[in-house]
């Protein structure tokens, strides 16, 4: 990157220029973030080649397939997205204090966390916060770090991913658990000596979809066993699918532990007894790294650490590294 004129950029920097490469960058396309932006094409074009020249480098290729990102533009889009960020925050700040009423907090979690830890913390969350709205956003881990990045979400439930995905986001370890193989509390397997992994294959299997961390994890597990996951599984990232198929059915389901600690605790599933070291996945807060989080985000997001450490200090599953 050329070396910038601090003096020229500070005078010359523009909001309409942020927002403009905000939109191209989430949009991945000119005429897209033209459309977003209600301006004209070449409006968009102009605007960033201006950005540019006071960077003094390039932040985007453009193409006939649309725009990416150079590595200093995503390097400055974390930047970028911390100032809109700021300024949306002071906007609901001023809102709140005018009409009294408190921010929404917006929550991105994995499908398969969600129903482990969220229930306690946002019980408790609501006892502090009696007022406040949540809205919770269930997806794959790397569609939450899209909300996260673009500011739909507050922060993340959910896991770290590759490092080129992690720019301008920052993870928080709250534990990490295990891959289990569960099935209905009167599943055939149970009344079996020594049901091995073979024989546990003989029977539908139930596992997330495929791209996810649970899915290469279980496809992981079998191969390391000199097995192919059987082409008839049952692919879905429902939990509530999975769990009432598991129950209701003789199918096996491979999950995260904190999708079915519950049922495990009533005895509605039980865990097979296999041995699948090796699986653990870490689990934690992403957050925007130069974001600061409204009161009661940062409030939710302190209720669910304090949730993890009970559950941890209560001899579950969890763990930490």
């Amino acid at each position: 990157m050329a070396s910038i004129d601090t003096q020229q950029f500070n005078s010359r920097i523009r909001l309409r220029h942020i927002q403009c490469f905000v939109a191209v960058a989430q949009e991945q396309h000119l005429r897209k973030a033209a459309e977003r932006l209600h301006l004209s094409q070449p409006a968009v074009s102009k605007t960033l080649a201006e950005l540019e020249e006071l960077m003094g480098t390039r932040l985007m290729e453009r193409g006939r397939f649309g725009a990416r990102l150079t590595r200093d533009g995503q390097s400055f889009l974390a930047h970028a997205l911390s100032v809109l960020e700021a300024l949306e925050g002071a906007r609901r700040a001023m809102l709140d204090e005018a009409t009294g009423t408190l921010e929404v907090v917006r929550v991105g979690a994995l499908p398969t966390v969600a129903p482990d830890l969220l229930p306690l913390a946002l019980a408790e969350f609501r006892h502090v916060w009696p007022e406040a709205k949540v809205d919770i956003q269930i997806a794959a881990n790397a569609p939450l770090l899209d909300k996260l990045r673009s500011g739909e979400v507050d922060f993340v439930l959910g896991r770290m991913a590759d490092p080129e995905a992690m720019v301008g986001l920052s993870f928080e370890l709250l534990y990490v658990e295990p891959l289990v193989a569960v099935a209905a509390a009167g599943h055939p397997l149970f009344q079996e000596a020594d049901a091995g992994l073979h024989r546990i294959l003989e029977f539908p299997l139930i596992v997330s979809t495929r791209g996810t961390v649970p899915r290469h994890n279980t496809e992981s597990f079998l191969r390391s066993r000199g097995l192919d996951l059987p082409s008839n599984c049952l692919e879905t990232l429902s939990v509530s699918v999975a769990r009432l198929v598991a129950i209701r059915s003789d199918s096996v389901w491979f999950t995260p532990m904190g999708a079915v600690r519950e049922d495990l605790a009533q005895g509605l599933l039980r865990r097979l007894p296999l041995v699948t070291g090796g699986t653990e996945e870490p689990v934690g807060l992403l957050h925007r790294s130069e974001a600061q989080p409204g009161r009661c985000a940062a409030s939710l997001m302190k209720i669910l650490r304090e949730t993890a450490e009970l559950r941890r200090g209560s001899g579950g599953a969890w763990t930490l590294v």
